[in-house]
């Protein structure tokens, strides 16, 4: 299955232990598809929230598209995510769980054409813990050039 990311939210990885991830649908407009195509996204703020047996997407910047000609479209809108009702109340469980959040970690489009948004069930990681994963990846790059020169 061919995949054409748009856009990718690192920050995630560094704020965030990722416990699990799930592919979703998402709600959009003609116009905000074109923009997408364009790669006009950021994830980086972005989070879901499950209300009212809907999963619906926060703070998730998508362009306005330049030759879009009569509607006026608000780039940080709400967008509804597409789940069956069994994942969305497993997801549901998970959240209200001390410390769990669902995160937008990629945006991308399949080979039918669609974008999809890879969810993260996600738990903050302490200050600490950032810089631990600092120092390990430094000196894993640090033994892979060792490695390299040899």
């Amino acid at each position: 299955m061919s995949k054409k990311i748009i856009c990718t939210n690192k920050k995630a990885y560094h704020d965030y232990t990722i416990e699990a991830t799930m592919e979703t649908g998402i709600v959009l407009t003609g116009p905000e598809v074109k923009s997408l195509r364009a790669g006009r996204a950021n994830l980086r703020d972005g989070y879901a929230a499950v209300e009212k047996d809907e999963v619906w997407l926060h703070n998730v910047h998508i362009s306005p598209y330049s030759h879009a000609t009569n509607i006026e479209s608000d780039p940080l809108r709400t967008r509804k995510l597409l789940l069956n009702r069994r994942e969305i109340r497993k997801l549901a469980g998970k959240v209200r769980e001390k410390g769990f959040a669902l995160i937008p970690t990629k945006m991308y489009f399949i080979a039918s054409g669609k974008v999809k948004v890879e969810l993260a069930l996600a738990r903050g990681k302490k200050q600490y813990d950032k810089r631990a994963d600092l120092k390990r990846k430094q000196s894993d790059r640090e033994i892979e050039r060792e490695y390299k020169s040899r």
